[in-house]
Order: C-alpha cells, then sequence, then structure tokens
C-alpha cells in the first residue's frame, strides 16, 4: 500500500496543491486560485471540489505487490499572489520544490490545450518628477510631469510599429497629477512587458526604456524606472508529458484544440513559468462551459458555475491520470527528463550565447564585406 504522509502549508491562506510521490518518483500537481479585486480566475466554489479529488485521490491509492516499498507522500503547498509578486519564485528560491520530479498546473480558459505559450513578463513602474507652479499665471516656471508621462505612452504607441507581433506592451498612467491649475509635479506609470523568452524580452525590455528616458529628456524631469521584483519566465514545454496528458483527457471525453491553433495563438503568463525551468512541468487550459474571457466579471460568474464544476473535476482526474502513468510507466519518468533537460538547455544557450572564439592574427580593425 502507498502510505502517505500529509503537509499543510499555508492551510487558511489561498492555496495550492502538490502531490508529491517520493523515493524513486517523484510527482506534483498544483491547482491554485487567486482574486483580483472583484474578478478571479477561480471561484471558491469550483476549486473547493478539485482539492477533494486530488487529495483524497492521493489517500486511496493501492500499489501492485511489485511496489510495495514504494512510498507516497501528499504535499499541500500555498502559491498564492501569482497575480501580484509572484508567489511561486519565492517559494523556489525557499526550496520548496526541491525534491520534486514533475509539477503539474491546469488553468482555466475558452478551449482546452495540453499546451500554451505562456509568455515571460516583465513589470516596470516609471516615476517622473518635474516642478509644479500656477499653470494660468506662471506655466513657465514649471516642469510637467504629466507631459512626460504621456509623451513615454506615445512614444510607446510609436515604438509598436517596430515590435515583434508577439511581444506585448501594455500599461496605465496611475498617478496624473492633483488639479488642472497646478503644473504636476509628479506622475507614475506601471506597464507589463511580454515577450516569448527571456532573450526576447530583454530586448524589449530596452527598447521600452529607452521611451521612458526619451521623454524625461523631452520635458526636463527627471525618471525613476523601476522593475519589479520577479520576472515570469516563459512556460517550457514537455513533449512526453503533454502526450500522456491528451490520452488520458481524450479518454475522458475533452476535445483539445489542434497544433496548428497552440503555435499560432498566445497566452497571458504565469509564476507557473519559473517552475519549469526548475523541475519538469506541464501547465494544461481547460474548458468551464462558457466562452467568456478571462479576467471579467462574466468569467467570475461562469467560473462558480456548477456546469464548471463538471470541466474541473474531469480536468483533475486527466492530471490524475497522468501522474499515475508518470509513476507507474517504466521509461515515461526518463523521457519527461530528457524532454526536460533538452528544452531548458536550448532557452539557456539563447539567453546567453557563448561568443565565438576570435581567430588568431584578426585585429579589430578587420573590414566585413556588406
Amino acid at each position: 500500500v502507498l502510505t502517505p504522509s500529509v503537509r499543510e502549508a499555508n492551510p487558511h491562506s489561498e492555496s495550492a496543491i502538490y502531490l508529491q510521490f517520493c523515493k524513486e518518483r517523484h510527482a506534483g500537481w498544483q491547482i491554485h486560485y487567486q482574486k483580483i479585486s472583484l474578478l478571479t480566475h477561480f471561484s471558491k466554489g469550483m476549486i473547493v471540489p478539485w482539492l477533494q479529488v486530488t487529495y483524497g485521490g492521493g489517500r486511496s491509492l493501492i500499489a501492485p505487490d511489485s511496489l510495495r516499498a514504494f512510498v507516497l507522500q501528499i504535499t499541500v503547498l500555498g502559491t498564492p499572489a501569482e497575480e501580484q509578486g509572484g508567489g511561486k519564485i519565492d517559494l523556489i528560491k525557499a526550496g520548496a520544490f526541491d525534491g520534486l520530479d514533475v509539477v503539474f498546473m491546469a488553468h482555466p480558459s475558452q478551449e482546452n490545450a495540453a499546451y500554451l505559450p505562456d509568455v515571460a513578463e516583465h513589470d516596470v513602474t516609471v516615476k517622473y518628477y518635474g516642478k509644479a507652479s500656477h499653470a494660468a499665471a506662471y506655466p513657465w516656471e514649471g516642469v510637467n510631469a504629466l507631459d512626460a508621462a504621456v509623451l513615454a505612452y506615445n512614444n510607446l504607441s510609436v515604438l509598436r510599429q517596430q515590435m515583434k507581433p508577439t511581444w506585448r506592451v501594455h500599461g496605465v498612467i496611475k498617478n496624473g497629477g492633483v488639479k488642472p491649475n497646478i503644473i504636476p509635479s509628479y506622475t507614475e506609470l506601471e506597464f507589463y512587458l511580454r515577450a516569448p523568452s527571456r532573450k526576447e524580452l530583454s530586448v524589449l525590455t530596452e527598447k521600452v526604456e529607452n521611451c521612458f528616458k526619451s521623454a524625461a529628456v523631452a520635458t526636463g524631469c527627471k525618471v525613476e524606472i523601476k522593475g519589479g521584483e520577479n520576472d515570469y519566465y516563459n512556460v517550457l514545454p514537455n513533449k512526453s508529458l503533454q502526450k500522456i496528458y491528451k490520452e488520458n483527457g481524450k479518454k475522458l471525453g475533452i476535445d483539445f484544440i489542434s497544433e496548428d491553433a497552440i503555435l499560432n495563438g498566445l497566452s497571458g503568463s504565469t509564476d507557473f513559468g519559473n517552475v519549469t525551468f526548475v523541475v519538469p512541468g506541464i501547465h494544461p487550459y481547460f474548458y468551464i462551459g462558457s466562452d467568456a474571457l478571462n479576467h471579467t466579471e462574466q468569467y467570475t460568474e461562469a467560473a462558480g458555475s456548477q456546469t464548471a464544476q463538471f470541466y474541473a473535476l474531469r480536468t483533475a482526474k486527466a492530471l490524475a491520470m497522468t501522474a499515475l502513468d508518470v509513476i507507474f510507466k517504466p521509461g515515461l519518468l526518463e523521457e519527461v527528463r530528457e524532454d526536460f533537460r533538452e528544452v531548458k538547455l536550448k532557452e539557456e544557450e539563447q539567453t546567453n550565447p557563448v561568443e565565438p572564439k576570435r581567430e588568431s592574427g584578426v585585429g579589430e580593425g578587420a573590414c566585413a564585406s556588406h
């Protein structure tokens, strides 16, 4: 019999769940939810049964005679703050994922997909400091921080013509001044930058920061640019896990979108991407019975419906079946690990390319043909 041990971290917080299979094979799967003001990805009514299924299912697993010494450990781990700060990244730094071989997470959507290209993301806060003055009597004495904010916003709009189709820049002006008759001495903007890879994100970040800096030069303001504490990495795919998950999902009646739709589609960003750089993982999306878009009131309502319960539970079953395959199918875990090593190596080579060694006898002044 697989003998589980159960440990809860942050049991009173909004939490995720990991199932960790110890000894030779460790698998974990994560289901989380978070509040975004009044809008949520998951309602509590939708997620609680999911936790019960995975938690209870783990406790009732039976091993064949050949695996009597196999030990199953279930760890319930709180992973809050995906939308603000990257809670999973802090947990990575704290060693919460040490010892895991596989991690699973599912996210609601308008369609079923074993993988969608969740992209890398960087937060940036920009503050402009000018000089206040009476806008009617002495406008020439002022240094207009709102002008700097508006120029920065417009600079980014101009930049979009040279941005790749897969890049995203979106933001808001959080502070635009106090009163119309006072030249604003302070403004603040917040932007999210997204790109398919960490390498492309660094290129985009440099271009965007130049837009912010040039606005300060043009208006005479001082500028402060501060990046978020944690960048979100793109989610690394794992073909072996995706293949098994799709096979299990189809047995349960899940209809997955085509590979072309996956390649041509874009998604958001998640701190689960950082997890996939540490341990092999899968981040499928699942339909909840509604075509409403995420982060809307309509989606919040749909996520709490009885219809959504069915789809959430079905997805949990597919994840559980995939975890069992990782445990019991010979050679599967090694295939998963090999996929992880290859994809991670390729990503790191793109992010930190090795410069070719300079041949002897070639000087700095050597010319190159056009």
